[in-house]
């Protein structure tokens, strides 16, 4: 017999599948990994094929070195998932393969853990006659009294009653007395959140109408929905009730989250009520806890799966339901390299799995609702909050009235009474900051010089710290001290200019000393459970008021939070990117759904230099419907998606003239292409040639050519040779095509 194995490297000469000899002794299977002869060298690679057919002469036939596993790692439906986005892609299989399993089984760099375990080897009778022979009644005694009944136990165990037993544990065993072994063991994360009970909620009227829409679906081939309710309407119930119907068939379930932050509270959840059969999959996960949970999830003993956007690869067995909740999120889009849509996967497992596909949001995203209305999806709609409780009052502060008013700091005085009244009361807030660090930008006020990163065309950020501040670029982690003096004009009045979630932090111990404040971005939760342990700071009331960037925006359920600061709310708006309406406005809607979720009414105040911008009074009202119409609308009258699709040729050179000279030189072969194909040219709206509004990031520079297109078949077949035009390359700089990028900075 003969396999076919696509080997684990990542390059266009050798994108086939490579046939080898199945060794007699050897049995393989489809989607099992294998050690292979790969020129002169022992390679890894994914067996695509079984067969008892060969092209290859015999002379130059090699054998299967081994397997490396005893099963098939990556099962059928991801195999195949694995070669459509390939196809879609445009990239090596051996790419897409890669996604299915966990980055450190590649290269052996992640091994089941072992630990060393004893058992008495005889009766118990037996043991108790050895123990009446042994006088000195020492550490040999101690430890038979302790494994007499019978049970294993491992020697970390043991030694916590016996003090450095192994020598004594190997005298018990070469008498044969007891057994030493190891024994495998499985890494579990440890949650910061507790497992809660199961509260036996009885659903709302919105609830079971949309339960009732999804339950059929379950039991028959799949369906796709767009759940949409407002904030606190209890969506997350519905899918509580749907995995447990799901796993009542005998069916598995993955809910996706789009942040870390949410994955411990959900954790929580699930496991409350599905106990040890719910595993966690996201990237602050250590290797070994990455690889154990999804090894669980391989071996069928965990059904259901929550995690950030890598989880939709779980290797589940008969999926039954995926649950994308905040579908809205920008964070479901991978921009590295092969690029793929979270939402358009989900899909392509539930179509071809025969599951149910759940896309969630307060605030849905711009293209999930217009397919909704298109009849792409059924459209669920829950208005109400649970227990009819009222959306929280919202009020709108003009910052320019306070500077008049002689108010220079970072909070309005509304925000302060109202926060001084939320603790008085024993409430808690929330204050959304979308800029972490002190200041936003420093700047000589003698010649305007703002201090920018070396590596980044991007201005570094102040931050706190120790006895000294350090400036740190947000984009590529460099570190610098703040300037005495101006390098440009030598001038000495340097300023520290802009907030961030530090200057607010600061801002509120001040004025509410003794308060504990929680801050929550991406310097306070870098290390492991960095999320979780603030998180649970704040659930235990520990700490009073949650201070964070947009992280802490969605998703999180505190009872007791009563008020919602948005302190500087024109950092969403004034964003070059045509999303910055549709995002400001899911930002708006999000964090202020954090408030009167318990039984105390919610109060939101917004702050911002822009009163009177649509987009705010949309969120204040929390009216999606016409917040949609008057952004779809506007993308109408100016052709952006979904009316068109952009494309961008991104280039990347860390020398300018080669960054340069590319992009001139892929102009001209992308001008040449339409030219070859003219159904492709009439699809074409607009192509530029530009430099990015950043122009300098991670010391490279970069240039790009943006298309807009019509929607259809042409402009896929155009944008797929573009995809294989930028795989090619060119001299001295990197090239990457992007189908409506994440971002267009």
């Amino acid at each position: 017999m003969y396999c076919r194995v696509i080997v684990d490297i990542v390059h266009e000469n050798v994108a086939k599948p490579f046939t080898y000899l199945i060794p007699e002794s050897m049995e393989l299977c489809a989607g099992q990994r294998v050690a292979v002869p790969f020129g002169r060298r022992e390679k890894e690679g994914v067996v695509v094929e079984i067969t008892d057919e060969c092209d290859v002469p015999a002379e130059k036939l090699r054998e299967v070195i081994r397997p490396l596993e005893d099963y098939a790692a990556i099962p059928p439906e991801l195999m195949a998932l694995a070669e459509e986005m390939a196809v879609k892609a445009h990239c090596p299989l051996a790419e897409t393969l890669r996604l299915m399993l966990p980055a450190q089984m590649r290269g052996g760099r992640v091994h089941v853990k072992t630990v060393r375990v004893a058992q008495a080897a005889v009766s118990e009778e037996e043991i108790r006659t050895a123990l009446a022979a042994d006088r000195r009644k020492g550490k040999r005694a101690a430890l038979l009294e302790i494994l007499a009944d019978g049970k294993k136990r491992t020697v970390h165990e043991l030694a916590e009653s016996v003090r450095d037993p192994q020598e004594a544990l190997k005298k018990l065993a070469q008498d044969g007395l007891i057994r030493l072994g190891d024994e495998e063991t499985l890494r579990t994360p440890e949650g910061a959140f507790a497992e809660t009970e199961d509260p036996g909620y009885e659903l709302t009227a919105g609830q079971q109408e949309a339960l009732e829409e999804i339950l059929p679906c379950l039991t028959g081939k799949g369906g796709r929905f767009l759940l949409h309710g407002v904030t606190g309407s209890g969506k997350t119930e519905v899918f509580m009730k749907a995995v447990r119907e799901t796993l009542s068939l005998g069916k598995c379930a993955i809910i996706l989250v789009p942040e870390i932050a949410l994955t411990p509270q959900m954790v929580s959840w699930f496991r409350g009520r599905f106990g040890p059969v719910a595993a966690v999959i996201h990237s602050r996960l250590s290797p070994g806890e990455r690889y154990d949970e999804w090894r669980r999830i391989r071996r069928g003993e965990a059904r259901v799966v929550i995690g950030a956007r890598s989880a939709v690869f779980s290797p589940v067995e008969k999926l039954g339901l995926i649950v994308v909740d905040e579908e809205h999120e920008s964070t479901y889009l991978n921009d590295r390299h092969p690029r793929y849509d979270t939402r358009d996967v989900a899909a392509s497992r539930c179509a071809r799995e025969n599951g149910t596909l759940i896309l969630a949001s307060a605030t849905p995203s711009i293209l999930s609702f217009a397919r909704a209305r298109r009849g792409d999806y059924t459209l669920l709609e829950m208005p109400k909050r649970v227990n009819d409780r009222p959306l929280p009052e919202v009020e709108v502060i003009d910052m320019r009235q306070e500077l008049e008013n002689g108010n220079r700091t970072v909070l309005s005085n509304a925000l302060r009474r109202a926060l001084k009244d939320c603790i008085d009361a024993g409430e808690q807030a929330i204050l959304l900051m979308n800029r972490r660090g002190y200041n936003s930008f420093v700047s000589c006020r003698t010649c305007g010089y703002v201090v920018k990163c070396p590596n980044c065309d991007i201005s570094m950020t102040y931050h706190l710290g120790g006895s000294d501040g350090k400036l740190r670029c947000h984009y590529c982690g460099t570190e610098a001290a703040p300037p005495t003096v101006c390098p440009e004009c030598g001038g000495r009045y340097i300023r520290y200019f802009g907030a961030g979630t530090q200057k607010v932090e600061e801002e509120v111990a001040k004025m509410l000393p003794g308060v504990v404040c929680a801050r929550m971005d991406y310097d306070t939760t870098g290390t492991k459970d960095g999320h979780g342990k603030i998180l649970e700071e704040f659930r235990s009331g520990r700490a009073r008021i949650l201070i964070g960037t947009q992280m802490i925006a969605k998703g999180l359920d505190f009872p007791q939070v009563t008020l919602v600061g948005v302190v500087a709310a024109d950092m969403a708006l004034n964003l070059p990117d045509y999303r910055s309406r549709e995002r400001a406005f899911q930002l708006f809607t999000q964090v202020a759904g954090r408030a009167g979720r318990g039984q105390q009414s919610g109060r939101v105040i917004i702050q911002t230099y822009l009163p009177n911008d649509p987009v705010i009074g949309f969120a204040s009202r929390q009216d999606y419907r016409a917040f949609f119409e008057s952004e779809f609308r506007r993308r109408r009258n100016r052709l952006y998606p979904p009316f068109t699709v952009l494309g961008r040729l991104l280039i990347e050179s860390s020398r300018e003239e080669a960054a340069v000279r590319a992009a001139e030189e892929l102009d001209g072969k992308v001008r040449a292409l339409t030219a070859q194909h003219p159904d492709w040219q009439k699809k074409i709206l607009t192509m530029l040639k530009d430099i990015p509004s950043v122009k300098f990031l991670k010391a490279k520079h970069r240039r790009h050519i943006v298309i807009k297109a019509l929607v259809g078949p042409e402009t896929d077949a155009f944008f797929g040779a573009l995809t294989e035009m930028a795989g090619e390359g060119t001299d001295g700089a990197e090239v990457t095509f992007e189908v409506n990028p994440a971002t267009m900075m």
